[in-house]
């Protein structure tokens, strides 16, 4: 293969093979996959400036039958600290969100065996009919699959009452690696890699935007991880006409401390500097038809967020008010909104507040967050 001519490939916005960027991961060097992966980025992203967000990650329940070997969050059913979340605890972190300036909840949980269609569909009116003006960017694929399960539906079906019901986009949690021999050693609870895929096309179908993520440095292979981006560039391809579909793409690490993956499969968080870096270019230079790429500075840190700025990124991410699955496995980092503006400012960039649609907003009057947890 030429290194040239994959960059003008590239620069095309032409679709890459897997071969051809497993070659570029293994044989470019950094400056030029940066330098490719930006000009894609100026294409794509033609202001200029980073984006950020202000929300909260809340989480519905930490009951799951999951079994992912990276968590340390769940609890088994049973568990005396398995919890549902009730609505007072809601409204309380929904008003102090507004208080900070935010408008949208996060909202993610576990496998509940007990929660179906119906409890989530009443959760999201109640919440709707208290808080009009509140963003519900919330479940995740897995999540999805399972209410299907348990309430005994189609994916269509539980997505269109979902959305009915107040649910605004869907993140991308659980994907991790989307091959079901990763799947099988490190979530073997959850949906398959294609149940995955199915869902988010579905979603798309139905009207919801979506953002699609990847777990890496754990038990994958390079050539997995390639196969991953092309699954995702493929339900991509497949999106209605006018519809967004994903608006962003997230790869983070894999965050080790405590868990189990690391202490059965002996899997480590080695993923150096240099290699995540290459990741984000790699992203965007694999991922031509998805605008967004999002640095994840909460488990890289700022500096390396920084960095990738200036190799395709052009998303800084939220500044959660309130995180607990991924920093229940090690994962330090946290920002405040004037934090995270001066990271993106020292990057020489204009940072951009925007909503979950990847719409600009206004600063709004706020109280500076003070990170209590």
């Amino acid at each position: 293969m030429n290194l040239s001519q994959l960059y003008k490939k590239a620069l095309d916005l032409e679709f890459l093979s897997v071969e051809e960027g497993m070659y570029l991961f293994e044989h470019a060097p950094l400056t030029e996959l940066a330098f490719v992966a930006n000009e894609i980025r100026k294409k794509q992203v033609p202001h200029g400036k980073v984006t950020w967000i202000i929300d909260r990650n809340m989480n519905t329940t930490n009951v799951c039958t999951a079994n992912c070997k990276f968590c340390n969050f769940y609890r088994i059913p049973g568990h005396a600290e398995g919890y549902i979340t009730n609505i007072e605890i809601y409204k309380q972190k929904i008003e102090e969100t507004f208080k900070y300036g935010g408008e949208q909840l996060l909202l993610q949980g576990g496998h509940h065996p007990d929660l179906g269609l119906d409890y989530y569909v009443g959760l999201f009116k109640e919440l709707k009919s208290l808080y009009p003006n509140l963003k519900l960017h919330t479940l995740g694929p897995p999540e999805v699959a399972h209410i299907c399960k348990v309430s005994g539906i189609s994916h269509k079906e539980a997505l269109i009452a979902l959305k009915e019901a107040g649910m605004d986009s869907m993140p991308g949690p659980g994907a991790e690696i989307l091959d079901d021999r990763v799947r099988r050693l490190i979530s073997k609870g959850k949906c398959s890699a294609q149940e995955w895929l199915d869902v988010m096309e579905v979603a798309h179908q139905v009207g919801l935007t979506t953002t699609a993520t990847m777990m890496f440095g754990h038990i994958e292979t390079i050539r997995e991880r390639f196969e991953h981006l092309e699954k995702i560039r493929a339900v991509q391809a497949k999106k209605p006409e006018g519809a967004k579909g994903f608006v962003a793409f997230i790869p983070w690490t894999f965050q080790d401390v405590d868990t189990l993956l690391k202490k059965i499969r002996r899997a480590k968080n080695d993923t150096t500097a240099e290699e995540y870096i290459r990741m984000i270019a790699l992203s965007r230079i694999m991922l031509p038809n998805i605008k967004n790429i999002q640095a994840s500075w909460l488990t890289v840190g700022k500096k390396v967020g920084q960095l990738c700025l200036h190799a395709g990124a052009n998303d800084f991410g939220s500044i959660m008010i309130e995180e607990n699955v991924v920093s229940a496995a090690g994962a330090p980092h946290r920002f405040t909104a004037k934090g995270i503006q001066q990271a993106i400012q020292e990057a020489g960039f204009e940072p951009q507040l925007r909503n979950q649609q990847y719409e600009f907003r206004a600063m709004p009057q706020m109280e500076e967050q003070v990170i209590t947890y």
